[in-house]
């Protein structure tokens, strides 16, 4: 038998024991892995369950965004929070998490929609069913100041979220659009048909990003509903959430914002610009629109989004009230005589713009319930007067 070499069965017997061990430990390995926080796919928030409706709130922590955010969560649906807080507040969003506070309802997640791998990210780790896309800078005047800003922050971000959105299967967009898009039209109320010819790059921003959904929507059966409101007043009349712009930008802010500022003298006075429009009294005609009007405009249309069905709306009262009423109606709201300084107009503004609502009335069985602009001022200077530095909070994150 020389020459042939057989087999140790000592040897064989390691092999084998060897095999055994690496199994057991692959096995324990995939275990731990699997029972990791961090690496666990297992979160409410990224599984679709049935019965839930999981929404994408860009913005949220915004003066519009907070206020849709507690409509969701007060319907019992799923929100994740998506902002870079660059214009919104960690305080609205702390105010929402307390008022929400069991697990899988509510998360933030701070990030900024310009950056296309953690739109990835947040697409790939959440089981998205509906995005209400708010997130935008939303001021005439800085517009015109820094367009480059407003097309970046509008259109390009726009665009990286339906990439995402498409490449994950979301299947319902409710995009923010505004009035803005028609510019200044020859005759009123605007309808949905009125031809959109925007004045100011903050306009033009948000039809471009309009154009990329609608060309979009020829090839996918998304359910889509692009909503066009107007100027928006107000608060929650919980005295739950309300408006607190940035210090630095309250100059180009609302003018809800600034009567309430004058009023509480954290300002001298409110300018007015422009006396010399083609108008009853030479100050410009808004359509005011109350947030919980918006909110309610914004839930209705998740709720009767179709696939493969556009939708395009107005949001407002159809009634038209000019500077000088609004300022009046404020002064009464707060009680102040509030000091007026009229100057030359502001670089992109219209003479006159409201809407004609009959048609998400009619299709989504709609209309604006705060219609008295004095009403809609006194509940939003309630949550004034009591959040004199806003929601008290800082931005940065611990």
């Amino acid at each position: 038998m020389g020459g042939l070499d057989y087999p140790d069965p000592k040897r064989k017997g390691n092999f084998v024991g060897k095999v055994f061990l690496a199994a057991v430990l692959t096995t324990l390995c995939i275990i731990m892995i699997k029972r990791t926080p961090s690496l666990n796919s297992s979160s409410p928030f990224a599984i679709h369950e049935p019965g839930v409706t999981h929404v994408l709130v860009t913005g949220g922590a915004g003066f519009i965004g907070s206020h849709a955010t507690l409509r969701l969560l007060s319907d019992n649906h799923r929100v994740t929070i998506v902002d870079n807080l660059s214009r919104g507040n960690l305080g609205a969003v702390k105010v929402l998490q307390g008022l929400f506070p069991e697990p899988g309802r509510l998360q933030f997640i701070y990030a900024d929609l310009g950056d296309k791998k953690s739109v990835e990210k947040i697409f790939l780790e959440n089981k998205f069913d509906a995005v209400m896309h708010f997130a935008a800078v939303a001021y005439v005047g800085e517009s015109t100041m820094d367009p480059l800003k407003y097309y970046h922050n509008i259109t390009s971000n726009t665009l990286l979220v339906l990439e995402a959105m498409a490449k994950h299967d979301v299947k319902t967009l409710i995009y923010s659009s505004t009035c803005a898009t028609y510019g200044e039209p020859e005759k009123m109320p605007i309808t949905e048909e009125t031809q959109q010819v925007p004045i100011n790059p903050y306009g033009k921003a948000k039809k471009m990003a309009e154009d990329i959904i609608l060309d979009f929507s020829k090839t996918s059966d998304m359910a889509i509903m692009i909503l066009r409101y107007f100027n928006v007043i107000g608060s929650d009349p919980n005295g739950n959430l309300g408006e607190a712009p940035r210090p630095e930008l309250r100059e180009q802010g609302r003018i809800s914002g600034a009567c309430f500022d004058a009023a509480r003298g954290i300002i001298p006075g409110l300018k007015v610009r422009g006396t010399d429009y083609k108008t009853a009294d030479g100050t410009c005609i808004r359509d005011y629109i109350d947030v919980t009007d918006l909110v309610d405009a914004h839930v209705k249309a998740l709720e009767k989004a179709q696939p493969a069905k556009v939708g395009i709306y107005n949001v407002g009262t159809g009634k038209g009230s000019s500077v000088k009423q609004f300022v009046e109606a404020c002064k009464k709201a707060t009680g102040v005589d509030i000091k007026v300084e009229f100057l030359p107009r502001r670089p992109g503004d219209y003479a006159e713009v409201y809407s004609d609502p009959r048609k998400i009335k009619r299709e989504l069985d709609w209309s604006a319930k705060y219609t008295d602009l004095q009403q809609s001022l006194r509940i939003a200077w309630r949550w004034q007067k009591s959040h004199r530095d806003g929601y008290g909070v800082s931005n940065e994150l611990r």
